[in-house]
């Protein structure tokens, strides 16, 4: 037979051979290390800084804020608005003046206060107020005693505290309705007329609230005065103010007439 011819050898599908360089290095470093090298598949590491990476900052939780509390400054008028003042403080004075006077702290069938004094003794403003009603005749009849004219000569004031001030029996009386007197100014003179005739003379005085003209069982008195002419007469300025307040919230404006009506 003739020489046979030699057969060179084919890589099975799917072997790899490494390049002679490759193999070369591979067999170096095992020889050097004395163990097989191992060869990484892993991917190469990206260069990055020494520094590590900040944490990202985590945005701050807003806290609720307070509740402002507003506070509303009061607007300036302008500099030509009209300013309104207080009510003057009421003065009072004793209502016969350089005389002696006596009173008692009871009156019939009504509050009323009589005040004694001799005939022609002055008679003045207790406050300043305005002049309501006047009587400047004596026409009482004691066959009829109609009440309305039973003071004879007689005044009401209405002082600028709201109350009204009244006296009856004068001897004589100087002031007109409507007009302006200040406290302490003279008004008329102590008498008698009226039903008081025939009797001592003295100066009916009574204290209530304004009504309409002729509501004279209301104009007599309402609240007694002896307590406010104890204080007037020694200076003190002890006012009625009150008590006329709260008995004429209880009674209304024109209680009805329940005694010498």
């Amino acid at each position: 037979m003739g020489r046979r011819a030699r057969r060179t050898r084919r890589p099975y599908a799917g072997e790899v051979r490494a390049p002679l360089a490759v193999t070369a290095l591979l067999l170096a470093a095992s020889c050097s290390s004395g163990s097989p090298a191992a060869v990484s598949t892993s991917p190469l590491p990206v260069a990055t800084s020494d520094a590590p990476a900040p944490l990202p900052t985590p945005s701050p939780t807003p806290s609720p804020s307070p509740t402002p509390h507003l506070r509303v400054k009061p607007s300036k008028p302008p500099s030509n608005a009209v300013k309104t003042l207080p009510p003057p403080t009421a003065t009072y004075v004793f209502p016969i003046k350089g005389c002696k006077v006596s009173y008692g702290h009871s009156h019939h069938d009504y509050p009323a206060t009589d005040m004694f004094a001799a005939r022609g003794c002055a008679i003045v403003a207790t406050t300043t107020g305005r002049i309501d009603e006047v009587s400047s005749r004596d026409v009482w009849d004691p066959s009829t005693n109609r009440g309305a004219v039973r003071g004879g000569l007689s005044y009401s004031l209405v002082g600028d505290d709201g109350v009204r001030y009244y006296g009856s029996h004068l001897s004589a009386v100087y002031v007109r309705p409507g007009q302006r007197v200040t406290a302490g100014e003279l008004i008329g003179r102590v008498g008698n007329t009226g039903d008081a005739r025939g009797i001592a003379t003295h100066m009916h005085y009574g204290i209530s609230w304004p009504t309409r003209a002729g509501v004279w069982w209301v104009r007599r008195g309402e609240v007694y005065p002896w307590p406010y002419l104890d204080s007037w007469r020694t200076g003190g300025q002890r006012s009625p103010v009150a008590a006329v307040t709260a008995k004429h919230r209880q009674v209304g404006d024109e209680p009805p007439c329940t005694s010498g009506c």
